[in-house]
């Protein structure tokens, strides 16, 4: 008795325009397109596709030829690569002829356009992710993909030293993906060919490293994942340094307890910044952007006296000073290495929160108040500045009569002062 071919459950996202008028177009005269890859996944493991991408027997040429004469847009964004991004309805979807390898070394690989879906698979990194679905919801697992997206195992296809010595960014992608999709245990064989090849890791572009790092910090397992790339010697090449991934932790069950969304630079200064010079090695080590160093940096300043003894009004100074972002950040970043304190703490619940309960005023007085008792000049500008101290250490009063005693005694000891 023949089996049946398995089918994509349904998910009203492959009979949908504008994607089913671009199979249409492309999966007919002889030629064959389907589905591939993380939309295949995602819907496997009962999450929102994301981007659909396609691949066919089709040349580049003949995809472009044939999206043009189906009234839709055909951009050549890598050609020479085979991928052709057609544009449907003002949805962008990446088009790639079938491949096969002829000389493989790394992300330099000479690959030649094929029509052999099963090669094509087996150039691919992980089983879960060389599934592929045709137009009818037909499935494809020339790899054995179902039973890993079953088992929410992330498993290189193949023999995984063979698959990473292809690209050494693979051994970053098997810890990002066990993040976001693996469940339990890391596959044996897969773990331990990305210890024996960590070096390799020297090798990659700051830029690569970068975005596979920033993307594995939000991932719902990244807390466990990086404690056992810290153990294994992994997370030490990626960030140039020691991890703390025990504090990473605590970022994360910290974010939640106060409903906050995952945040990429807050949980990498918890991970990987105890003073500004972290935050420096982690601008050359992973090419951060100069707004991502700015707040690490900041992050790392003075964290260390803030904790369950800090009054309301040093904290509202703090506030005030900072901004309400930055204030949040360096609260979190202490609570998290707070050691024993738990993610309910009232104490550091109510510091974290106080952006919440009270906004900070603007300073209320103006160059005149002081003008109008004859300074001028750099005399000005101090009375300004010992005035808005003043200001803060007194609670942010807000009332005439407080103020206009502050700028009187400010003005006083200003003309006392000798030129």
């Amino acid at each position: 008795m023949t089996t049946a071919p398995p089918r994509l459950p349904a998910a009203g996202w492959l009979d949908a325009e504008p994607l089913a008028g671009v199979l249409a177009a492309l999966d007919r005269d002889g030629e064959e397109a389907r589905v591939v890859g993380g939309a295949v996944r995602n819907t496997l493991l009962g999450e929102p596709p994301g981007d659909i991408d396609i691949a066919t027997t089709a040349t580049p040429e003949e995809v472009m030829r044939r999206a043009v004469a189906a009234g839709f847009k055909a951009v050549p964004t890598g050609i020479d690569h085979g991928t052709v991004t057609i544009v449907a309805a003002s949805r962008p979807f990446e088009v790639t002829t079938l491949r096969e390898d002829v000389e493989t070394f790394g992300r330099k690989a000479t690959v030649a356009f094929g029509r052999d879906w099963t090669t094509d698979a087996w150039r691919r990194d992980f089983t879960m992710n060389a599934l592929s679905v045709s137009p009818d919801g037909t499935l494809h697992d020339p790899v054995g993909g179902l039973p890993d997206i079953a088992a929410r195992r992330v498993r290189f296809i193949g023999e995984p030293a063979r698959r990473i010595a292809e690209d050494h960014l693979r051994i970053l992608r098997f810890f990002r993906f066990h993040a976001f999709y693996g469940n339990g245990a890391f596959d044996p064989p897969s773990l331990k060919a990305c210890i024996v090849a960590r070096e390799s890791l020297r090798g990659l572009s700051r830029e690569r490293v970068r975005m596979e790092t920033l993307k594995l910090l939000i991932a719902p397992a990244a807390a466990t994942t990086l404690q056992v790339m810290a153990e294994t010697g992994i997370l030490q090449l990626v960030l140039g340094g020691i991890g703390r991934p025990w504090d990473f932790a605590a970022m994360v069950s910290r974010e939640a307890a106060l409903d906050q969304p995952p945040d990429t630079t807050r949980r990498l200064a918890a991970l990987a910044v105890l003073v500004e010079e972290d935050a420096e090695r982690l601008h050359e080590r992973l090419r951060l952007t100069n707004a991502e160093h700015r707040r690490l940096a900041a992050m790392a300043r003075q964290w260390r006296r803030l904790g369950t003894t800090t009054s309301e009004a040093a904290a509202r100074a703090l506030l005030y000073g900072l901004g309400p972002d930055a204030y949040v950040d360096r609260v979190l970043l202490a609570w998290s290495r707070a050691g024993s304190a738990a993610a309910d703490d009232p104490a550091w619940r109510l510091l974290a929160t106080l952006p919440v309960r009270w906004h900070a005023p603007r300073f209320p007085l103006r160059a005149s108040a002081f003008m109008a008792y004859g300074l001028a000049g750099p005399a000005l500008g101090a009375a300004m500045k010992e005035a808005e101290a003043a200001w803060i250490e007194a609670g942010f009063p807000a009332d005439r009569a407080a103020l206009d005693r502050l700028v009187h005694a400010i003005a006083a000891r200003a003309d006392r002062r000798p030129d």
